[in-house]
């Protein structure tokens, strides 16, 4: 209880030490703010992709001009998400495994060419065909396999940490849902039973 209660007292210092300002003196500077109208339109696509909005992102790309986003990725996504929010990690990993053939391009960088070819054709073909985007993926994974000196290859950046970073942070991301889901949760059960005690 006490290391809680030092965290509640270090969010008040926190808290204090934040200027205020008054409602009039905000809008004021929200006023004196000039946003182009190419930068409103991206900051609501990536509301709309972050969020799931499928639909309304397709809609609002055609209306708005904005930068093409390859909504299928939302789908997937939010199938992710959706899965690790009903406590179904293993589906959850496996959708992960769908959007990011992390395993396979290990295989390719660990020089075990024969185990990366039985691992696409038994594990990922299928998904392949199912799913146009994943297959995608998988294909430029695979063109890896072409090249000797991947230095030399266009997929190359597969190979290089940025790509182990970016799942690591999509992985991240589905886990964090997951503890702000169970807190969430927590939380709202305690002030149930905090009513009907």
């Amino acid at each position: 209880m006490k290391g809680r209660r030092g965290g509640e007292e270090e969010i008040e210092e926190v808290l204090a030490s934040k200027k205020v300002i008054s409602r009039e003196e905000w809008e004021k500077k929200l006023n004196d703010v000039e946003i182009r109208k190419e930068d409103m339109n991206k900051l609501v696509m990536n509301f709309l992709v972050t969020e799931g909005y499928v639909e309304a992102a397709e809609k609002f790309w055609t209306e708005s001009i904005t930068e093409h986003i390859d909504l299928t990725m939302i789908t997937d996504r939010m199938a992710v998400k959706k899965a690790m929010q009903c406590g179904n990690v293993d589906h959850a990993i496996e959708k992960v495994n769908d959007l990011n053939p992390e395993r396979l391009i290990e295989l390719i960088h660990n020089g075990k060419v024969e185990e990366a070819l039985e691992f696409a054709r038994e594990e990922l073909a299928q998904r392949g065909e199912e799913n146009q985007g994943f297959l995608e993926e998988l294909e430029r994974t695979v063109a890896l396999l072409i090249f000797e000196d991947v230095t030399n290859c266009p997929v190359g950046e597969l190979l290089d940490i940025s790509q182990r970073l970016k799942t690591s942070s999509e992985v991240n991301a589905v886990i964090l849902t997951m503890v702000i889901r169970k807190t969430k949760a927590k939380k709202a059960s305690h002030h149930l039973d905090c009513i009907f005690e």
